[in-house]
């Protein structure tokens, strides 16, 4: 079955996270990806293990380039700058994640590229923008410790979180420029330069704790696991083990209450609202743990979530793998993390493993022509 951008071509320049992320997405729907990378060692992430697969594989490379090509191309070699150029000369999608400026010096930046394929959809990831931070690395962690997510995340000390989130939702928020600009490009026949950093990236992700700052002058600090702006949503101590719960209106909150057998606490004047809650959370927490540790964790998110309260237990990953299967979620195929978006007329079916290093190149070259 056609996939929804089948035709399309996605000359991927780029490595590690952002860049392959955004491009796995276009391969899942369809694109035609070629992943360029530099001769012997490829991808940096080729080589980030353990863990590796049974077969020697980094499962890090394999979590984001499947459904691609690779071909190896020396961009210091004059042969193979130009086969670099043919490709970009004829793809319809560009992605480069290089250090602001980094492309120049072959000829492979936008405005080089742009006359010879005005219909190109070039997008450029930096670590943080193309002015005064364009010398500085766009590592995740570097990211998240200078773009503030640190700041807020953690109980007592600044921690960075579990995954490189900033990478990902970078990658995310680059398909959406890039698929923007296919529609804009299907009314005007032009191509156009799309520019997006982890740092901006970042701060428009952090949402509501951005716009505590720049609208209320808030500056957030660490909460650990409770939110801040409602309550009680955070994690709590029951008799075995921890577990979510998330409160999000009066109304939960007095089903929570009442599912504690405590009906009287939604009535005590410090906890009659979300504001004045959050104001005495600390106090609320340790009456709502008393009852809490009287039962199992299980025994009570079944109880909570029979009323309509959120209530769940914090799974390890394999667990969660678990759950999904139970709900009816396929979260695996053909041994690979299965893509969220389900299309009803145009489903995602391809699930081909990542490239070996450079397994393509010479098909490539002939089917593209790049050595014309």
């Amino acid at each position: 079955m056609a996939g929804a951008l089948d035709g399309l071509l996605v000359a991927d320049f780029s490595r590690v996270l952002a860049g392959p992320y955004s491009s796995m997405m276009l391969a899942d729907l369809g694109a035609t990806v070629i992943k360029v990378e530099r001769p012997q060692t490829g991808d940096d992430t080729r080589s980030w293990g353990p863990p590796f697969t049974t077969t020697g594989s980094s499962t890090y490379f394999e979590s984001v380039n499947r459904n691609k090509h690779s071909l190896v191309l020396d961009l210091t070699n004059e042969r193979d700058l130009r086969r670099a150029r043919n490709l970009a000369a004829q793809s319809d999608i560009m992605i480069e994640n290089f250090k602001a400026g980094g492309l120049v010096r072959y000829g492979l930046d936008y405005s080089n590229i742009r006359p010879l394929n005005p219909a190109l959809i070039y997008c450029s990831i930096t670590g943080f923008g193309n002015h005064a931070g364009k010398e500085l690395p766009g590592y995740d962690l570097l990211v998240q410790a200078m773009g503030g997510l640190m700041s807020i995340t953690g109980e007592t000390s600044p921690t960075k979180t579990g995954v490189a989130v900033v990478d990902v939702l970078t990658g995310l928020h680059a398909t959406v420029g890039i698929l923007a600009a296919l529609h804009s490009r299907e009314k005007t026949g032009e191509g156009q330069l799309i520019e997006i950093n982890l740092l901006s990236t970042l701060l428009a992700s952090m949402v509501n704790q951005s716009s505590a700052y720049t609208m209320a002058g808030v500056n957030p600090g660490l909460l650990g696991n409770a939110h801040p702006s409602i309550a009680p949503y955070e994690v709590f101590l029951a008799a075995d083990q921890a577990l979510v719960i998330a409160v999000g209106n009066d109304s939960q909150f007095r089903d929570l209450c009442s599912a504690l057998d405590m009906p009287d606490l939604a009535k005590i004047a410090m906890y009659r609202s979300n504001e004045l809650r959050v104001m005495n959370r600390d106090s609320l927490k340790k009456v709502i743990e008393g009852t809490l540790g009287k039962a199992t964790a299980a025994s009570w998110a079944q109880k909570l979530n029979q009323v309509g309260v959120p209530c769940g237990p914090i799974n390890t990953i394999a667990q969660a793998f678990e759950l999904a299967e139970e709900l009816g979620i396929d979260p695996i195929h053909n041994g690979q993390v299965a893509s969220p978006l389900q299309l009803s007329s145009t489903p995602i079916t391809k699930y081909r493993r990542p490239p070996h290093l450079g397994e393509m190149t010479e098909m490539l070259v002939q089917e593209l022509a790049l050595d014309s």
